[in-house]
């Protein structure tokens, strides 16, 4: 019998439910036959089963699973009547019939595919690096922690008037509980919340950023320290040609397109 079968079964009777049910299926008695059997002492030390959810368990499970019919004992009479009957049939030999085992064949194993090798994609170029003094780069995974914790900055009251957004504003305005520091107000802009001086302004990759509008603008970009980010006001094929220079000058754009 499977672990439903028996919650259905036991949960039918009256007085259990699925808790109950549960609790006696884990301490054993998966069969109703083995909660008839046992004792009200082994019954009882099962977690919600008293004596007399116990008594009542037995006595409808008695009622509803029908009794085993006990096995028929053998009489000397119908043994020595066995006995007799196998003495007058003679033992016949039982015919044999030996065939060869057929030659088994040699199977070759299947040839093993080759692995996929899990290198990099065919045309992959790795992203440029800022050439940084070593100042610099001990400090950019200091900035990257402290953004990780800096709080979110939001308007006073934003989520009162749909009309105001989430865009920051100082917090004005005599009876302002937000500005006079009260318990359980947002976040404010705070000196403290600030990054080290030497990355302020710098990309997380490292790169000085530098707005691009033309092809004549990559020229005063210095390829080891600084990157170009395309105007958003560029056409396509102005952006084409401003990346094809930008490759042949070894300049990186932050906002290349795929």
């Amino acid at each position: 019998m499977t672990k439903k079968e028996m919650i259905t079964t036991l949960t039918s009777l009256k007085g259990i439910g699925t808790a109950k049910a549960e609790a006696l299926i884990d301490a054993g008695y998966n069969t109703p036959e083995k909660i008839i059997d046992a004792s009200l002492e082994d019954l009882t030390g099962v977690p919600g089963i008293s004596e007399s959810v116990a008594t009542s368990i037995q006595e409808q499970l008695k009622q509803t699973v029908p009794a085993k019919k006990p096995k028929k004992k053998e009489t000397p009479a119908t043994a020595k009547k066995e006995e007799k009957s196998a003495e007058k049939k003679p033992a016949t030999p039982k015919k044999t019939s030996e065939k060869p085992a057929p030659a088994k064949k040699k199977t070759t194993p299947p040839a093993k595919k080759p692995k996929k090798s899990k290198g990099k994609k065919e045309g992959y170029t790795p992203k440029k690096k800022p050439e940084l003094p070593d100042d610099i780069k001990q400090v950019l995974p200091v900035r990257k922690e402290i953004k990780k914790r800096r709080p979110n900055f939001y308007r006073e009251e934003w989520f009162r008037y749909k009309r105001l957004g989430k865009s920051w504003r100082r917090p004005d305005g005599i009876s302002s509980k937000m500005r006079r520091n009260y318990k359980y107000r947002p976040n404010k802009v705070r000196v403290g919340y600030r990054g080290p001086e030497k990355t302020r302004g710098l990309h997380p990759s490292g790169f000085e950023e530098v707005m691009v509008f033309n092809v004549a603008d990559l020229t005063d970009i210095d390829p080891k320290t600084q990157a170009a980010r395309i105007g958003g006001t560029v056409g396509s094929r102005k952006r084409m040609e401003i990346e094809k220079k930008a490759e042949e000058l070894d300049v990186r754009i932050l906002n290349k397109q795929r």
